[in-house]
């Protein structure tokens, strides 16, 4: 690692496995992680990794700074899940957080993070890339499992990593669900298995899912990430095949991931076009 890490880190974390992973590889490597939590789904697997877990909205920006700043915080990590509806419940937004909303003229994804690293920032905190304790679980291109594409599903993945990089340059979001050369769904404030499940209700049956990094993907947040929950939702709603980017993607759980795909005979990719 080219940076120089401080001793303690902070983690500002969301849903799923992504945070407690990046707690569990920093502390086995001696660093000692101050937890902000924005889920209460990780609570407990948080807790036997890191000294601390604090229990935060993250619309607090003034408690989560004043956490930080307490803790002697020089250095954080965004991991994990925050649903975009968060931003529809600006009744638990405090006034500094109302404040930096207001600045802004669309609220997508990269304008809010923008504002909230710049706030840290300027309170001496840097945000770090996500996958600086994290990088094996980057995957490289290829097929992962037993199931390989046919040539009509690698049209669809041709077509939909297309137009998800669209999506990625206007910000909307990273996946999409394609059958048949058509987009069945475009991700938007839902999220990832929410759109997944709207796309394979249309297809109906053997839908393809795209996820890809945005075009100037800023590694501090919002890192391309899948996992079992995702292929879960896929088998439900029988959508047959994943592709992901290469080498900006995460996939948490690689070898249970790896196994239900094979298992529920879905194909599951890492693609670089």
């Amino acid at each position: 690692m080219s940076l120089m890490l401080e001793h303690k880190q902070g983690l500002l974390a969301g849903d799923g496995t992504l945070p407690v992973k990046m707690a569990q590889y920093a502390k086995e490597n001696g660093f000692e992680v101050i937890c902000i939590s924005f889920s209460r789904d990780n609570l407990s697997q948080l807790k036997k990794y890191c000294s601390k877990v604090y229990s935060c909205h993250p619309g607090e920006i003034n408690r989560i700074e004043k956490i930080l700043m307490e803790e002697e915080i020089k250095q954080a990590t965004f991991l994990g899940k925050v649903n975009k509806s968060v931003l529809l419940q600006l009744y638990k937004f405090d006034s500094r957080a109302i404040e930096i909303l207001k600045t802004i003229k669309r609220l997508n994804d990269d304008e809010v993070m923008l504002l909230i690293v710049n706030e840290f920032e300027k309170a001496g905190i840097t945000v770090l890339d996500q996958t600086i304790f994290i990088k094996n679980l980057m995957i490289p291109a290829g097929v992962l499992g037993r199931h390989k594409p046919t040539k009509e599903q690698m049209e669809d993945v041709n077509y939909g990593f297309w137009l998800a990089k669209e999506m990625g340059k206007v910000d909307v979001g990273q996946s999409v669900v394609i059958k048949d050369k058509m987009a069945m769904a475009v991700e938007a404030i839902e999220g990832t298995d929410k759109c997944i499940i709207r796309g394979s209700k249309l297809a109906k049956n053997g839908a393809s899912v795209i996820k890809v990094s945005k075009p100037k993907q800023d590694k501090r947040f919002d890192i391309p990430t899948v996992g079992l929950r995702t292929l879960k939702t896929m088998k439900k709603y029988k959508a047959n095949l994943l592709a992901v980017e290469a080498n900006e993607t995460i996939i948490v759980d690689q070898e249970k991931v790896i196994k239900y795909a094979d298992e529920h005979k879905i194909v599951l990719m890492a693609v670089s076009l």
